[in-house]
């Protein structure tokens, strides 16, 4: 873990932004070169994939299990400039659950309606076990932008705000946006920091370029991954707060549920580092 993470530690505005709305937004959270190196390796991968399954230019498409595939990649773990605003909402108890890379190229004319949006809050099934109001958080992700989604029709990031302490919202019928609805518009290298429990959706992009989105997810460690995540051969090359964000744990099974110094060395650096308080 990087001494300078601690540069970045969550806000209070961000807190109350996260309470109130579910979500908010980290500009700049990508550096230029960093950005420029994961929309180079991302477009290869893409070309990977789309000559793989003989997937048309004009279709999405979606990579999972992306931690393993790439030392860029593999970097983002700790991203300095959102880790701690994650720890900063979810604890130290935590490991990244699901990976993702989402591609949107451009599909539809331009000036076409936005059409039927799908709305959707994150963890599937999760949301049916847990019968009780307001849900849990359990989990948060950070959405990398990797193209400039601060025009609207780039297949934006679509959300309603406070929802994230709601039942399903009323989606009218006609298909507009419910109530509150916005597109969350923002630059390549911006981050959006986003509660699971938000009701949220992607739109259609009527635009020229193609919109790209890096999603690392973040939950507490006792939460089976969403992947088959592919991130064992990278251990020997973890410090150990890298091995526990990449989901081990030093004491086998048990320590995911009653987790030892060893299990969370997150909870050991925040206590050295930041005091008892932090480390909770």
């Amino acid at each position: 873990m990087e001494l300078h993470s601690l540069e970045h530690q969550i806000t209070p505005d961000e807190t109350t932004a996260m309470e109130r709305d579910g979500f908010f937004v980290v500009n700049d959270a990508l550096a230029r070169e960093q950005l420029a190196d994961l929309t180079a390796l991302v477009d290869r991968l893409s070309v990977e994939e789309r000559t793989a399954k003989s997937v048309a230019v004009s279709n999405r498409v979606d990579l999972r299990d992306m931690v393993g595939r790439d030392p860029l990649l593999f970097e983002l773990v700790d991203q300095p400039t959102t880790i701690a605003k994650v720890w900063g909402i979810l604890g130290w108890n935590i490991a990244i659950y699901h990976t993702l890379y989402m591609e949107a190229p451009p599909e539809v004319p331009a000036g076409s309606p936005l059409g039927k949006l799908g709305w959707h809050r994150d963890t599937g099934q999760l949301n049916r076990d847990m019968d009780v109001r307001p849900q849990p958080r359990v989990s948060v992700k950070v959405a990398y932008f990797l193209s400039d989604c601060s025009e609207p029709g780039r297949a934006n990031f679509w959300v309603i705000p406070g929802s994230h302490l709601q039942d399903r919202p009323e989606v009218p019928e006609d298909g507009t946006p419910p109530t509150g609805a916005r597109p969350v518009m923002v630059p390549a290298g911006a981050a959006v920091i986003f509660d699971r429990r938000l009701w949220h959706s992607s739109s259609p992009n009527t635009s020229q370029i193609t919109r790209k989105v890096l999603f690392y997810g973040y939950a507490y460690r006792w939460l089976k991954p969403r992947d088959d995540q592919t991130v064992e051969h990278l251990f020997d090359q973890c410090d150990p707060i890298r091995r526990q964000l990449l989901g081990h744990a030093a004491t086998g099974n048990y320590g995911f549920t009653s987790p030892t110094d060893d299990d969370v060395p997150l909870r050991v650096w925040l206590r050295e580092l930041v005091g008892e308080e932090a480390a909770g």
